[in-house]
């Protein structure tokens, strides 16, 4: 029998080590003399490859911190601005208030430009002609697809499109999203605009104007209830 211990491997050097991560802690002389390979062809010491994925590792948490309390900002600002845009509309008795507030809230506290909604629906009398369009007006046209995804749509509108919704105003528009209003009690189209071409951009999500549609059509279907 012989007394030279069996030579260890690689393998199980590394599981040693993984299973005893506090090694080094007791035989820091060792560390002296260890050295693992750079990607530039340069031999550096364990310690300081340890620093460095230490320090990659502590970058990338602060780019990830920093990335969730922006989100976290962010997600701050939009429900008081969804606040804002509650408490004008719940202030409003009248349809003329309602579209009033509207424009007032989303230009000071949302920084749009042009606002425009647009009831499908027979203008009941005595309410503001321009917020209505009869159903089977040629001013929905551009609208058909739109209505008939029931999904916002962003971008750049077409002249058509502008002219309905924006009027005098529709060539100062740059970008602008479209949004059907799509309720049992009430169908009709919010749409808010820009003057900058990327502020409404085709690929942008659209949970934050769906609720803004639905707290904007539920206002409009309890006052349109008191004509």
């Amino acid at each position: 029998m012989t007394n030279q211990a069996a030579e260890l491997t690689s393998a199980q050097v590394e599981a040693y080590l993984r299973q005893h991560p506090e090694f080094f802690h007791d035989h820091l002389n060792l560390l002296e003399h260890m050295s693992i390979p750079h990607p530039s062809g340069n031999a550096i010491s364990l310690i300081s490859k340890q620093l460095e994925i230490f320090r990659s590792r502590h970058h990338d948490l602060e780019n990830q911190l920093t990335e969730l309390i922006d989100i976290a900002r962010d997600n701050d600002t939009s429900v008081n601005r969804m606040h804002k845009l509650t408490l004008a509309l719940l202030d409003a008795t009248t349809l003329e208030e309602a579209v009033a507030n509207l424009e007032a809230v989303l230009s000071e506290y949302f920084l749009i430009d042009f606002v425009a909604v647009r009831i499908i629906k027979q203008c009941p009398d005595g309410a503001m002609e321009q917020l209505f369009i009869e159903p089977f007006s040629k001013d929905l046209e551009p609208f058909v697809s739109e209505l008939a995804s029931n999904s916002p749509k962003c971008g750049r509108p077409t002249i058509a499109q502008a002219r309905v919704l924006f009027g005098d105003l529709a060539f100062e528009v740059k970008s602008c999203a479209i949004i059907p209003m799509a309720f049992t009690e009430l169908e009709g189209i919010l749409a808010i605009g820009s003057r900058e071409e990327g502020r409404f951009h085709y690929n942008m999500g659209n949970l934050f104007l769906n609720q803004m549609s639905e707290i904007i059509g539920t206002r409009l279907i309890t006052l349109l209830q008191q004509i």
